[in-house]
């Protein structure tokens, strides 16, 4: 069911905490502003796929200026942010299906209303929509974007099995998405989420960091900043050495279990915290998840070994162990960044939905020569956005000389 306005204040609300956001994106601005003038997606259906936050509303705000028509629905159920729903409909006019706390079933209807639309382009946060399309065979998409890890991991291995439908645009993998949101915006509002739904204090505390990718060197730098003592797990040899070289503790999860006071999973990967894990923590250990899929902490199985369970807190569920141990887990090991805070700020996202717009312009452009793969960012829509950046931060930097660019481009030593 489409987003339903019962409540004018929760309209204002959304209104100003938009605008808010919108102060912060300075390259999405620039964007919508010639958007409005060329019209690049004029004719467009664009069904997004995305978490419905107020930097999610710029980014609408910015494709319908280039003519799209948009529809948006939330990628995860409890992102949503219903006064920023609110807004998007009233003001915007573009149809959100959305609402915070919706069961499955209803995230999944809400998804296939936005497919109604029979969009032209996708634009997925987890592949979600690009998965409906697949199972169903009825929608032939031009192209379509993803914004995470997770959802370009699916979509490759769609890709090596010959069954991907239409091409896609990596947006995750943009240097100007993965090494600033993944970093920066994971590893600030993963902490934010939390402290808020814990209100702990971070300093002194184990915090056990699973999965040193991008956005597990965000979280472990941000927790080590608020003075955690940082403990990484990982699988990749690579990665686990970085950790280590990094400063952190690198130890298993079976060995890390028993010492931990947070425990965060960031892998994409399914049951990275089991029953066996549950059973070795501490009295009063929280446990949560930043990834985009709540697979990775096994719930079922901290239920069969759970006595009793109560909310003690919002977002806070306490699991009483057959062993008289208490176990706290936030957010229902969904996204703990956008259940339980706001998610990414918007000065990161800007960049992120920078590269969901014009990915967007490129696709129609250019679906003709795509073929039925993922592709990367073009570069220089990368470092474009990348300058861009910094000129709205006032921050300038050095060109090649001339002299320079030779000597880079010559194979012969000296010249």
């Amino acid at each position: 069911m489409k987003y339903d306005i019962k409540d004018i204040n929760l309209v204002t609300k959304g209104r100003g905490r938009i605008e808010w956001a919108r102060q912060n994106m300075p390259v999405l601005a620039l964007i919508e502003e010639r958007f409005s003038k060329e019209k690049p997606l004029k004719g467009v259906r664009l069904a997004a796929c995305l978490h419905v936050t107020t930097e999610t509303a710029n980014l609408a705000r910015t494709l319908k200026a280039g003519g799209a028509e948009v529809a948006l629905c939330a990628s995860n159920p409890l992102s949503t942010q219903d006064d920023v729903a609110a807004a998007v409909v009233k003001d915007l006019k573009i149809p959100v299906f959305a609402i915070k706390g919706e069961d499955n079933k209803t995230y999944y209807q809400h998804i296939k209303a936005v497919l109604d639309f029979e969009p032209n382009i996708t634009m997925d946060d987890g592949a979600d929509l690009v998965s409906i399309i697949h199972k169903e065979g009825k929608l032939n998409p031009l192209g379509g974007t993803e914004e995470t890890t997770t959802g370009v991991i699916r979509l490759r291995a769609m890709e090596k099995d010959g069954v991907l439908n239409y091409p896609i645009i990596a947006v995750n993998d943009a240097q100007t998405k993965h090494l600033f949101d993944n970093r920066y915006g994971t590893g600030q509002s993963t902490l934010d989420g939390i402290i808020r739904a814990t209100n702990r204090l971070i300093a002194g505390l184990n915090v056990v960091v699973c999965g040193y990718g991008w956005c597990g060197k965000g979280v472990a730098m941000r927790a080590q900043g608020l003075g955690a003592k940082v403990i990484v797990v990982e699988v990749d040899p690579l990665r686990a050495l970085e950790g280590n070289m990094d400063g952190y503790q690198v130890m298993p999860i079976n060995d890390a279990a028993k010492i931990g006071d947070i425990f965060i999973t960031l892998t994409g990967d399914i049951n990275v915290i089991r029953q066996e894990h549950f059973l070795k923590m501490k009295d009063g250990a929280i446990v949560a998840n930043s990834g985009h899929f709540n697979v990775e902490i096994d719930i079922e199985g901290l239920k069969k070994i759970s006595k009793a369970r109560r909310m003690i807190r919002d977002f806070t569920e306490e699991y009483k162990l057959n062993n008289g141990k208490n176990i706290y887990l936030l957010g229902e090991g969904r996204l703990i960044n956008l259940a339980a805070a706001e998610g990414h700020p918007a000065q990161v996202m800007d960049m992120s939905f920078a590269n969901q717009a014009l990915s967007a312009e490129y696709i129609v452009k250019n679906h003709k020569k795509l073929e039925r793969k993922v592709y990367k960012v073009p570069d220089d829509i990368d470092k474009k956005i990348a300058e861009i950046k910094l000129k709205s931060m006032g921050i300038k930097i050095d060109t090649l000389t001339v002299e320079q660019k030779k000597y880079l481009a010559s194979w012969q030593e000296g010249t």
